[in-house]
Order: C-alpha cells, then sequence, then structure tokens
C-alpha cells in the first residue's frame, strides 16, 4: 500500500482521557471518525497507563494505517537549551541536552527517552523528556495493530508549531492550559528562553497570572501590557484581570483552527465513551 494512501489516525493522550481521530487519506485528508474516551487513573500504575490501555483497545481495525500521538503535558518534562556557537553535530547536541536535563532532573533522567527541537547555534532548540517504557508500550501497541507509528510530539510542541506562524513580536508568550496543567514557553529574538510546566493546584486563570509573572520577573523582561498566546480548549472562559499587565490572545482562530484530536471542553454525546477502569 502507498504511503501516500494510508489511512491515519491522530491522537491525543492524557492521564484520564483520550482522544482519537481517524482520516482517510487521499489528496485531502477527510475525517471519518472520532471518538473521546474519560477514564480514571489506576493507583499504583503509571499516569498514561488507563489512556494508553483505551488507545489499544481503539486499534482493532488499524492494520495499514498511520498512528500520531500527541502526549500530555503530564507526562514531559522540558529543558531548554541556549545558543551554543560551537555546538554542531547531533552528538553534540544530544550530549548537551543530556547534561543540561540531568543538572535539573538528576539520576530520573536514565529512564527517560530525550528528544530535541531542530538545533540552531545561534538560537538553540528545545529537549523534551518522556519515560522510556511509555514509548516502548507505544512502539508496542502499533506493532500489534500492524500500523506505522508516524510521530510521538509533546502537546506543548505540537500547539506551538501548529500556531506558529501567528505568534508575532520579537518576544512571544506562549501558554498551553490543559485539565490540571499549565506549560508556559517564552521565546525572545528566536531563542527559547524558558519552559515552565506545572500542575494547577485551584484556579487556571490565577495560576497562569502568577506564572507569568514570576517568569517575567526571573528573565527580567517584563514590559506593560505583554501580550501572551493562550491555548486553553479545556478552559474556554479563561480570562486575567483587567489591567493586570498582561493581554491573552486566544487561540485557535478563525483562519487556524485547532487540530481536530486536540481535547475540548465537551464532546458531543454520540461520540463519548466513559471508562471506570
Amino acid at each position: 500500500m502507498s504511503r501516500l494512501w494510508r489511512d491515519q489516525y491522530q491522537s491525543y493522550l492524557a492521564p484520564e482521557r483520550l482522544d482519537l481521530v481517524r482520516y482517510a487519506r487521499g489528496f485531502k485528508p477527510v475525517q471519518t471518525a472520532k471518538k473521546t474516551v474519560f477514564c480514571k487513573i489506576i493507583q499504583g500504575t503509571p499516569s498514561w497507563k488507563s489512556a494508553l490501555q483505551i488507545l489499544d483497545n481503539n486499534l482493532a481495525d488499524a492494520a495499514g494505517t498511520e498512528l500520531s500521538v500527541t502526549l500530555s503535558n503530564h507526562f514531559v518534562r522540558y529543558v531548554t537549551l541556549p545558543p551554543q556557537t560551537e555546538i554542531a553535530t547531533p552528538e553534540e547536541v544530544k550530549s548537551y541536552a543530556t547534561f543540561r536535563i540531568r543538572e535539573i532532573y538528576a539520576d530520573r533522567i536514565d529512564a527517560w527517552q530525550l528528544s530535541v527541537s531542530e538545533w540552531s547555534p545561534g538560537n538553540g532548540a528545545i529537549c523534551a523528556a518522556i519515560p522510556r517504557i511509555l514509548m516502548t508500550q507505544l512502539e508496542e501497541i502499533a506493532a500489534r495493530h500492524q500500523c506505522k507509528l508516524k510521530a510521538v510530539e509533546p502537546y506543548l510542541a505540537s500547539a506551538y508549531d501548529h500556531w506558529q506562524q501567528l505568534l508575532s513580536g520579537d518576544r512571544v508568550y506562549f501558554a498551553v492550559i490543559e485539565t490540571g496543567r499549565i506549560c508556559i514557553a517564552i521565546l525572545g529574538g528566536g531563542i527559547w528562553l524558558s519552559i515552565r510546566n506545572q500542575k494547577i493546584l485551584d484556579n487556571p486563570a490565577q495560576e497562569l497570572l502568577v506564572a507569568l509573572d514570576q517568569e517575567a520577573i526571573f528573565l527580567n523582561i517584563k514590559q506593560a501590557a505583554d501580550i501572551v498566546y493562550v491555548f486553553s480548549p479545556e478552559h474556554p472562559q479563561l480570562k486575567l484581570p483587567e489591567n493586570c499587565g498582561w493581554r491573552i490572545i486566544p487561540l485557535p482562530t478563525e483562519l487556524m483552527p485547532a487540530l481536530a484530536h486536540y481535547p475540548s471542553v465537551t464532546a458531543n454525546p454520540s461520540e463519548m465513551n466513559q471508562c471506570l477502569a
């Protein structure tokens, strides 16, 4: 079967939900199915285990397709890789990324798989780490269902890549908010300055404001009425207080909607299943 004509599954995997979309491939992919399944974390197991089982259960007819997985920021750890003009080869970049993430997370990284965005000696990159066992089990699921695992991408990176052309300005604040987690990336002059990935304890809007203020103070870059691009599909009414020093530009836009497999605050009852594992 030609790769061009393969059907494709795109999924979003989070601790308590799976969103799965199927496309019929051709000159223009056509969405043929969409499903949202909610589940509960099983005590004593990894937070991704229940949703991964649901993904496995819903790929019965996936033979010959391609599978792309977007991983919730709950499952990912990030570090920025500041520019280093003397670092050029893939091996040097890998060593640099390993050194940077080990500085923060110590020996925990031995159980993680690292990936690095496109490296530029003048602009740096970011490094993302996920549990190696999660990656291994995704590969095993794809092999079991005879489909090709095309991509595994962190939610922050996926959303940033999708809307990158809309993010204007010398300094960019980009926030992705999902159930229970805020992830904020800050770029200046095309350089990744910081990534903050934290739990939401109570109020998403208030905790977003505090996190933005703290990051801006730490980096010493705050200006009056800075713009922050916010993608918060599970919190569509999210607003910051007036005169707080920040102005939200919500994503998606009419010109560039969200990808179909990204989570939303509600799902059509006819398309929604409940898992009580």
